[in-house]
């Protein structure tokens, strides 16, 4: 009996340890957000681009939203056509320029005049001549030409009206059923006039889909995406998607930051939480050169070392969080070396 009291009472002590060490050790967790290169990102002297559209001919046309919607009504909604909407090559390329710069890595031009002529053989267009190229880059003071040189969207639209049992009316009733289906294929090509090479020529096919359904058919296409509305939906889907092959994609993820009762770790928090690491970089290292304690000092080496991790300096973090591990061990420290050695490794194979 008294070897389990004794056992219990120990037990207790040991909880009282873990609370009071966790407790002195104040950890703060941070959001963070990590750049991830795509395979097929353009080359580093690739830094503007000018964006036109070579697809646009006489089989074009800009109907407005209810003229598009009346030729798939007269169909009973249940039509299957090839839809040429300038609107939605336009919107493609529109929000592929947006896309591209909010990924930090290009910057981009839209011409007013981006609708280019062009020549073509049964199935595509043919390649850009170089002096065209070489000419916008010279205009427009970019690196390259990014050209949308093919675009397709074929409209599938279905509607039915099926009855089914209502077990509340304890009857069969109606339901009014509407789907639409747009495929769409798009070839982007990126040519260098400086090497006269396209650098990068991509193909994108794919499929998006609406459906909904409703007992009341008025209610049903009140609420139902217009065609004209999802040709331009389906633009941003192609520019999502050729962004994504060339730009960086950013991963969301965590990071620990020590705050603890130093009243100097608790300054430098609010600038890492908002982002602002020069001044919090420069509050932990006075604390390094200035502190007595070993123990603020690791934590200050560490937080420094998340600093230069986001700054994008993965070797400098490295080199201090082993200064912080040095000082003294925390199994935190330990965690994170273990992370920046897995995106040290990550990064070298990127660069391959």
């Amino acid at each position: 009996m008294r070897q389990k009291q004794r056992e219990v009472i120990n037990f207790i002590i040991v909880l009282i340890l873990i609370t009071i060490s966790v407790s002195c050790v104040s950890i703060k967790t941070i959001i963070i957000e990590i750049p991830q290169p795509s395979k097929k990102e353009l080359p580093p002297n690739i830094q503007s681009l000018t964006l036109v559209n070579r697809t646009v001919d006489e089989y074009y046309n800009n109907l407005d939203t209810d003229s598009l919607q009346k030729i798939f009504y007269k169909e009973n909604f249940n039509y299957d056509t090839i839809i040429n909407d300038i609107q939605a090559t336009d919107t493609t390329l529109k929000a592929l320029g947006e896309l591209l710069f909010e990924s930090g890595r290009y910057d981009f031009v839209i011409p007013e005049d981006r609708f280019l002529e062009f020549d073509k053989n049964s199935f595509l267009n043919l390649p850009m001549p170089w002096e065209e190229a070489n000419e916008l880059c010279e205009i427009y003071n970019t690196d390259a030409v990014l050209s949308l040189d093919y675009f397709k969207t074929q409209v599938s639209t279905n509607y039915k009206k099926e009855s089914y049992y209502d077990p509340s009316r304890d009857g069969f009733t109606f339901i009014s059923y509407a789907q639409m289906k747009i495929s769409y294929e798009a070839l982007f090509r990126v040519y260098d006039p400086n090497i006269e090479k396209v650098i990068l020529q991509e193909f994108i096919r794919d499929t998006v889909i609406w459906d909904d359904m409703d007992s009341s058919t008025g209610e049903l296409f009140d609420r139902f995406t217009p065609v004209k509305s999802a040709l331009s939906e389906v633009g941003i889907a192609i520019a999502l998607d050729f962004s994504d092959i060339i730009s960086v994609n950013w991963r969301r993820d965590s990071r620990k930051l020590f705050v603890g009762n130093d009243s100097d770790l608790k300054k430098a928090a609010p600038f890492a939480e908002s982002n602002n690491w020069e001044p919090a970089m420069a509050i932990w290292k006075e604390i390094v050169e200035n502190t007595k304690s070993k123990s603020v000092k690791s934590k200050a080496e560490f937080n420094i070392a998340v600093g230069y991790e986001l700054q994008g300096d993965i070797n400098e973090a490295i080199s201090w969080g082993l200064r912080s591990y040095e000082t003294m061990y925390h199994q935190v420290t330990y965690i994170y070396l273990e992370i920046l050695k897995r995106r040290k490794y990550s990064l070298k194979r990127e660069q391959r």
